[in-house]
């Protein structure tokens, strides 16, 4: 047998230099002889062979995916035959402008990529036209052609109520196995099994049997495939970062448990298969219509779908949601601005709307809070805790010996009052960056960790790593944690963690969350390089009980209440960005409580907004937005928090314009539209108002000295700060 398909591969060589479509027919031919001789193994075996034969890969692949491809279209060189050249003259369409200048494209580069000819185009004329108007769209259809096919790329949906699930069976099933990554995620949707059944039940419950609609779902794990690297699942078992396998694990269970259809890749292969990728090397378009509502991915499968999804990648991103630990802001989002004014980095620059960003904490208002679950213990274990826990005993936040380097001075002051416990993996020597007189666990597994927790006290942040689940996971068994206050903040400017990523977020603290949304008595924030601060922060942690705690957006059934709103009412392909027609100006009114502060009248929520509508025209709803004009060098997130609310950017459409300034009283010597991330905005010393011209740059962070920024925040349910108290 193996000799045979080496037979086969060596006459496949010749056929991979062939360029014309009678070339590629043999090809074909060759596909169809395959088909009818597929005995079991076959395929597994060309492949395997092909991965030894590495120039002819790709012609491998776009020969399998041929011959498993039960969908095929007739060829468009068979329709186009019998239609003499007056029949395929270039139009001159108005409503078509670039398909000259596509059709030239074509002339002298259609064999650029076989994909081409996948769709029949040939080298005509007649060919060309065929393919871009039913394929690409960019002319019109031909006159001789019936227009039903034409009109059949109207997509139709037949809606269906979404399902509640409590059975994982099924999702365990459709995430596969082999990978390290995947066989801890599923430990951890199997732990938490019991919980998000609970929080679904609670969530039924609270939305009063509502119908939702289900969602047709792909979740693309793009870090996993080998194109990737796949660098989490060989450190698994050694101390890696875990945080992002958390945070995927409790997506996949809160899509899965909401009742939406999933279908899960962690290869390039299934992920072109459910897209519907031709064979090529990308530059087409899908097969078909999308088959998904949303994609759920991270960075490198963005990358991976634009690479694959030719044109389809432009009209379907908006589809797309990427989930983005640290966030990226407007300024890097929006390429040509970055380009320009130096936000450019390897991340961002998609042009996608901020929103469809979607972070590990709500850190970044410009874009989705997506979070994760930490375990949440019932009222018999709290009562466990308390009655073992150690007053004295400490745990280190660090499972690998590198985040311990220079940290021995922080931890002999806290060692003179507690005994400090690490968890860092090793394999045969001691970690010399860990002080003797820590006792080590080496690393343990989750639940072992939760049992340790349940025993300490104090649980001891070094600085690094940022922003992970861990201190509430602490929080939530009883710890209290202490965390290293940072002056000045880090960011990308003085940090080699945050260079290059898409933010310019300043932080000022390891974990900034726990330190704004939490606080004191679960939360101390010291200075680690003031041994006075640090040992008298220590001695009234000693002196402090707590019990556990857990904010209810880090539940189960928070996550499952947050993403719920997303799916159902976060429309980011259909937003529509209102016009504010003078006349409106007389539904704002001062608030009596701030002079900076705008709220809206009943008329004008009435116009975007009604409890009983079936579609919200604006999400959040327009009740929810209230208005502050920021201080000079302020943004507009911490303007808005200082007022208890959050920025929200989806209403900037609503403050960008000028009857603001008329109603605040600001003199404008002049009114300027540009593309910048810091407007609408005011220049007191010159007098100048700036409105927004590129909406993709409305954005709640950034500050400049000159200017006092226009602000749109909103309220916000407690303990939900994703939601708005009309969000549901």
């Amino acid at each position: 047998m193996t000799d045979m398909l080496e037979v086969i591969v060596k006459r496949m060589e010749p056929l991979a230099k062939l360029e014309n479509v009678s070339d590629f027919r043999k090809l074909e031919e060759l596909s169809s002889a395959l088909n009818r001789f597929q005995p079991a193994g076959l395929m597994d075996k060309i492949q395997a062979i092909a991965q030894n034969v590495s120039h002819l890969t790709s012609r491998v692949e776009q020969l399998l995916q041929t011959s498993l491809t039960t969908r095929r279209e007739v060829s468009f060189y068979e329709k186009a035959r019998g239609k003499d050249s007056s029949q395929c003259e270039i139009p001159k369409d108005p409503n078509f402008p670039d398909c000259l200048g596509k059709i030239e494209w074509m002339r002298a580069r259609w064999t650029s990529d076989p994909c081409y000819a996948y769709y029949g185009v040939d080298g005509t004329d007649c060919s060309f036209l065929l393919y871009l108007s039913e394929k690409e769209w960019f002319c019109p259809p031909l006159p001789w052609k019936n227009r039903t096919a034409f009109l059949s790329r109207t997509e139709t949906k037949v809606q269906q109520q979404a399902i509640y699930r409590m059975d994982f069976t099924q999702l365990l099933e459709l995430m596969g196995s082999g990978k390290e990554s995947l066989i801890f995620m599923k430990k951890r949707i199997r732990r938490l099994s019991t919980q998000w059944i609970s929080a679904v039940q609670s969530l039924k419950e609270k939305l009063e049997m509502r119908k939702r609609q289900r969602k047709k779902i792909l979740v693309h794990l793009g870090f996993l495939t080998e194109e990737a690297g796949d660098v989490f699942s060989p450190v698994v078992s050694k101390g890696g970062p875990l945080g992002e396998l958390v945070q995927w694990a409790d997506i996949l269970a809160t899509l899965y448990v909401l009742g939406h259809s999933l279908k899960i890749s962690a290869t390039l292969r299934e992920l072109q298969s459910f897209l519907g990728v031709p064979p090529g090397r990308g530059s087409c378009p899908l097969t078909a219509p999308l088959a998904f509502d949303l994609i759920y991915t991270d960075y490198h499968g963005l990358q991976q779908m634009k690479q694959n999804m030719g044109l389809s990648f432009k009209k379907y991103k908006c589809r797309i949601r990427v989930i983005d630990t640290f966030g990226t802001e407007p300024a890097y989002n929006f390429d040509d601005y970055a380009n320009l004014h130096g936000y450019r980095t390897n991340w961002g620059h998609w042009n996608l709307n901020p929103k469809q960003y979607m972070t590990m904490f709500p850190h970044s208002p410009d874009n989705s809070f997506m979070g994760f679950v930490a375990e949440k213990l019932n009222n018999t274990e709290k009562e466990a805790i308390q009655s073992s826990k150690v007053n004295n005993m400490a745990v280190v936040y660090g499972k690998e010996a590198n985040m311990w380097k220079g940290k021995a001075k922080y931890l002999e002051v806290i060692n003179n009052y507690m005994e400090i416990h690490g968890t860092v993996y090793y394999e045969t020597h001691w970690p010399p960056e860990m002080p003797m007189f820590v006792k080590n666990h080496g690393l343990l597994p989750q639940h072992e960790l939760q049992r340790l927790l349940r025993k300490a006290k104090l649980f001891i942040g070094l600085g690094f790593p940022y922003e992970g689940p861990a201190p509430l996971e602490a929080i939530a068994n009883g710890c209290i944690f202490l965390q290293p206050r940072f002056n000045p903040p880090h960011n990308s400017k003085n940090n080699e963690f945050f260079r290059g990523k898409p933010t310019s977020r300043e932080v000022s603290s390891q974990h900034p969350y726990t330190d704004y949304f939490i606080g004191k008595p679960y939360v101390w924030t010291v200075d680690f390089n003031n041994t006075e601060e640090l040992a008298s922060a220590v001695r009234s942690i000693l002196a402090t009980k707590v019990e556990p705690y857990l904010p209810y957006e880090f539940t189960c059934e928070g996550m499952l209440e947050r993403v719920h709103a997303y799916i159902q009412y976060q429309d980011l392909c259909d937003t529509v960005f209102l016009s504010w027609p003078q006349k409106l100006a007389r539904h704002f009114s001062p608030s009596p409580n701030a002079t900076n502060q705008i709220t809206f009248s009943r008329n004008v929520i009435g116009l975007f907004w009604s409890p009983n509508a079936t579609k919200v025209l604006t999400w959040p709803p327009v009740s929810s937005m209230r208005f502050q004009v920021s201080a000079t060098a302020q943004s507009c997130t911490n303007a808005c928090q200082e007022h208890g609310l959050i920025c929200e950017p989806t209403f900037f459409q609503f403050v960008n314009n000028k009857a603001i300034f008329d109603k605040f009283n600001f003199v404008c010597d002049s009114i300027e539209s540009e593309a910048n991330h810091l407007y609408p905005a005011f220049e007191e010393i010159a007098q100048d108002c700036y409105l927004q011209k590129q909406i993709l740059l409305f954005s709640c962070a950034g500050h400049h000295p000159k200017y006092r920024r226009l602000c749109p925040c909103r309220d916000f349910r407690k303990e939900q700060v994703a939601l708005c108290k009309g969000c549901l």
